[in-house]
């Protein structure tokens, strides 16, 4: 029994030995992998090249996909012409969805029901809508004075594609033969001097622009007097974009367009831009920017990405001044004239 003890003893104190041993053994150091060499150009901010891809859908019906899908349910009760009060109901319904507004939607029910649809209920909606656009001319103009340059002014807040449209007319209008210039006059978002130099390097078009930070009404200015130089057909103007509610932008648009108006300049358009696919927000913008800049024309972008295509019947309608221009895709050609009636029957395909 002794013998015993004594032998577990001894195999309990060689087992505590030997992992003391293995303890005060050195680890190896671990090796780190070995890092990528840092590259020798720090990107901050890129410029997508603009597309000058042809539309991709050779119809308006097919690019408003999305707002006529909203008029699939007056298109139902296209023949009706007993109108009941579920069925008007329902155009008040479809009309409030595509952002028209409540106003013109009230007006077009009161013309429902005082004038009911002798020829159908899609026939008479058609004129309805058509009624609340705006009769006043959608040319963009070029005449000026004797001796003076014609000058357009894009003004809109950043991101409903100012600079984007810029470009598109400056490619159609070069590929139609005449000179311009483009004033990269947005001098505080990053960027924006590059992208519209992109245009103008796709579309041959020449490019005034400074430093950012600089006076845009400097840049309009001297965009102005190279065209006077060079004897140039037309200065299209971008202009800063930050919120319309600040004091600050709206003095700044004043100061540009008082500069692009003097001689050898003459502004014969000015352009507010708004994205369609803010509806309702596109009426508060377009009032501010009215008095502060003096719009003659709106240019509607993004109506191929919405289904709130009414809001060019609710702008039109609460202030009169005429869609001029409206974009439907992303290539260089899908900004395209508005035509009221097409636009209205490709909306309700009456």
């Amino acid at each position: 029994m002794i013998v015993l003890e004594i032998v577990l003893v001894a195999l309990a104190v060689g087992v505590v030995w030997g992992l003391l041993r293995r303890s005060r053994r050195r680890r190896p150091l671990a090796v780190a992998a070995p890092r990528a060499p840092m590259p020798s150009v720090l990107v901050s901010d890129q410029v997508a090249r603009p597309s000058l891809e042809e539309p991709t859908s050779s119809t308006l019906a097919s690019r408003l996909s999305a707002s006529r899908g909203v008029f699939d349910r007056v298109r139902s009760l296209g023949s009706a012409t007993n109108l009941l009060p579920e069925q008007l109901d329902t155009v008040e319904e479809v009309l409030l969805r595509s952002d028209v507004g409540v106003d013109t939607t009230n007006r077009v029910l009161s013309t429902l029901r005082s004038e009911g649809a002798p020829q159908g209920l899609l026939h008479a909606v058609r004129a309805a809508v058509l009624a609340s656009l705006s009769t006043a001319s959608r040319e963009l103009s070029t005449s000026t004075d004797d001796g003076r340059v014609a000058v357009w002014l894009f003004v809109g807040v950043n991101g409903v594609g100012k600079t984007t449209t810029i470009g598109k007319i400056a490619h159609a209008r070069v590929a139609s033969g005449e000179k311009i210039v483009l004033a990269a006059g947005d001098t505080f978002r990053a960027a924006a001097s590059e992208q519209l130099a992109l245009w103008g390097e796709r579309s041959g078009t020449d490019v005034v622009r400074a430093h950012e930070g600089a006076d845009p009404s400097s840049v309009v200015h001297d965009a102005v007097g190279r065209a006077s130089a060079r004897g140039y057909d037309l200065v299209l103007a971008d202009t800063a974009g930050r919120n319309h509610t600040s004091s600050n932008l709206l003095d700044e648009l004043a100061k540009i367009r008082r500069v692009a108006d003097r001689e050898p300049g003459q502004v014969t358009e000015t352009l507010l831009v708004i994205d369609a696919t803010t509806g309702q927000n596109a009426i508060t913008q377009t009032q501010q920017f009215l008095a502060a800049a003096q719009v003659t024309g709106i240019v509607l972008t993004k109506l191929d990405g919405t289904a709130r295509g009414g809001i060019v019947v609710a702008i039109e309608e609460s202030f009169g001044v005429p869609v001029k221009l409206i974009g439907t895709g992303e290539g260089a050609s899908d900004l395209i004239a508005f035509d009221p009636i097409a636009f209205v029957d490709a909306l309700l395909e009456v």
